[in-house]
């Protein structure tokens, strides 16, 4: 099952044709059109204001693969399609430049699985740490995978764990190997040749953003303003019941981020999103897709919205599922820069098929001041 081709089908969304707001609401209670907050200075000159263009998921077989905006690329084993969960998932990650070197890591579905110690391909045994594999045993462990036909992991005692299918993998690698300009030299993992590593191009410079130091207590917001926002965010009517749960945080700057339940399905809530600064309400502005928005499924909700979204030292999380199982979907981190939401991260995972960890596809940092 694919999330991202799925995702309408799958992802609950906001109901429509709600009202719009009422003509005799008071300044005090009304939301401000959809436009961003007036209020601090211009971005620092640290801040370059990057658009956010997360990387793409691709797909070989089974296992998945991204790179992120600083090349930094992951590749992840898959389950059979349609089939049984695995009992382990496996992640490779490389970073870029000529000095990037690999790191894999093992993941077990349940607390009662034993945690694999060895890994053997194709007769070859490779020892495995507790937390996994870097450096050099990283690198001939991956090599092995690139050419090998068997992978199956055992335990500290030589008890067979399981196997992960290695279809896919070398067309995985040599992927990164193109993604990360190492094709044609001594560094890549399958598209080999005899170019120096010095060749590599380096590793692109990390966004940042330039978010208000935090301070103060958030507002929180009063019925009447309540009531406006669910009426520009033509939210169901049920969602004004009182086990619906209104978020607020303090992000900086005297500003204030409500994150209002406006629809809900079996596993999925939106959340809507306003800021209220100074007393006034506005819908938050975002920087990039959220939500739904990221995955292409329609919410109906005029205003950004984020989903199963959580507010907390000044950044807004957002965690779209793309099946209950949580196996698929995208999840997101925003940082408020004074004037709109900004994308700060984001991991996603295309492929509903039993691998609950996330491959990132953006990063920046976030300096306060």
């Amino acid at each position: 099952m694919r999330f991202l081709l799925a995702a309408p089908l799958l992802l609950a969304a906001c109901s429509g044709d709600r009202a719009p707001p009422m003509a005799n609401d008071t300044a005090a209670n009304a939301v401000a059109p959809a436009t961003p907050v007036a209020g601090p200075p211009p971005l620092a000159p640290a801040d370059a204001g990057v658009a956010p263009a997360p990387g793409e998921l691709k797909t070989f077989r089974d296992w998945t693969v991204a790179c992120d905006n600083v090349k930094r690329c992951t590749m992840a084993s898959l389950g059979p399609d349609m089939g049984d969960f695995p009992m382990h998932t496996m992640e490779v990650a490389r970073a870029a430049g000529q000095a990037g070197g690999f790191e894999l890591s093992l993941a077990s579905q349940s607390d009662g699985d034993a945690a694999p110690a060895a890994v053997t391909i194709d007769g070859r045994r490779f020892a495995l740490a507790p937390d996994g594999l870097a450096g050099e045993g990283a690198a001939r462990l991956v090599a092995a995978m690139a050419t090998g036909r068997a992978l199956t992991l055992a335990d500290a005692k030589g008890k067979p764990l399981g196997n992960i299918s290695l279809a896919g993998a070398s067309a995985s690698l040599r992927y990164i190997d193109a993604e990360q300009g190492r094709a044609g030299t001594v560094s890549a993992a399958v598209a080999k040749g005899d170019r120096p590593a010095a060749q590599v191009p380096a590793a692109p410079a990390t966004p940042v953003i330039v978010a208000p130091a935090l301070s103060g207590d958030a507002t929180t917001p009063t019925k009447a303003q309540l009531a406006a926002m669910r009426r520009v965010a033509r939210c169901e009517e049920r969602m004004a019941e009182d086990t619906w749960t209104v978020k607020t945080g303090a992000v900086g700057g005297g500003a204030t981020l409500v994150l209002l339940p406006c629809s809900a399905g079996a596993y999925n809530e939106i959340d809507a999103l306003f800021v209220i600064r100074d007393g006034k309400v506005a819908p938050a502005q975002v920087d990039a897709p959220s939500g739904f928005e990221e995955t292409g499924a329609d919410s109906q909700t005029p205003v950004h919205s984020v989903v199963n979204g959580d507010v907390e030292n000044g950044t807004v999380g957002s965690y779209a599922k793309g099946r209950g199982l949580g196996d698929c979907g995208v999840s997101q981190s925003f940082a408020w820069d004074g004037r709109r939401l900004r994308l700060a991260e984001q991991h996603a995972m295309g492929e509903c098929r039993g691998n609950p960890n996330y491959l990132r596809t953006w990063i920046a940092k976030v300096e306060r001041r």
